[in-house]
C-alpha cells in the first residue's frame, strides 16, 4: 500500500516526532517502504546574514541541521534504513516539494493543538494537508 514515507521533523520541538516517529517506523516495517526523513532550516534574509551574521552562516546551519538528523536517525530508527533530507525555506513548502519529487505515498507528521494564531494563519500540518498530492498522516502530540 505505501513503499515511500516522508517523516517532517523538527529537531529542536520533540513533539514533532515523539509520536509520528514512532508511527512511520511501523508503518514502514508493515508495508516494507523506505522512511525518508525531512528537516527544514529557515532562510535566512540576506540583509540578515550581510549585516548581523558572518557570510558562511547558511552553510553552516545547513551542514549543522545534515549531521545533527543524520545522528537522530541513527540513534532513534533502529534497523529500519533512512534517508535524509535537509531542506532551506519555508517548512510545508519543503515538505511538499520533496513529496513530489521522491513521489512519496504518505507523508506523516506531528502536530500541536492549535493555538488562535494557527487558525488566523494555518498551521504547517494544515498547509501540508489541504495541498498535498498524496495522502497525509497528522499524528496527535500529546497537549
Amino acid at each position: 500500500m505505501y513503499k515511500t514515507l516522508l517523516l517532517s521533523i523538527d529537531l529542536q520541538d520533540s513533539a514533532s516526532w515523539t509520536k509520528a516517529l514512532p508511527t512511520a517506523l511501523a508503518l514502514c516495517k508493515t508495508f516494507d517502504a523506505t522512511l525518508h526523513m525531512l528537516t527544514v532550516v529557515p532562510e535566512l534574509p540576506s540583509y540578515v546574514v550581510g549585516t548581523f551574521l558572518p557570510e558562511n552562516t547558511g552553510e553552516t546551519l545547513v551542514k549543522t541541521a545534515h549531521d545533527e538528523l543524520a545522528a537522530f536517525a541513527a540513534e532513534r530508527c533502529g534497523d529500519q534504513p533512512v534517508k535524509t533530507h535537509v531542506m532551506v525555506g519555508g517548512v510545508y513548502a519543503s515538505i511538499l516539494a520533496l513529496a513530489e519529487d521522491l513521489k512519496v505515498d504518505l507523508i506523516v507528521m506531528g502536530s500541536h493543538r492549535p493555538e488562535m494564531s494557527d487558525y488566523l494563519l494555518g498551521p504547517n500540518a494544515a498547509r501540508v494537508v489541504r495541498h498535498s498530492d498524496c495522502s497525509v498522516m497528522v499524528v496527535r502530540a500529546d497537549s
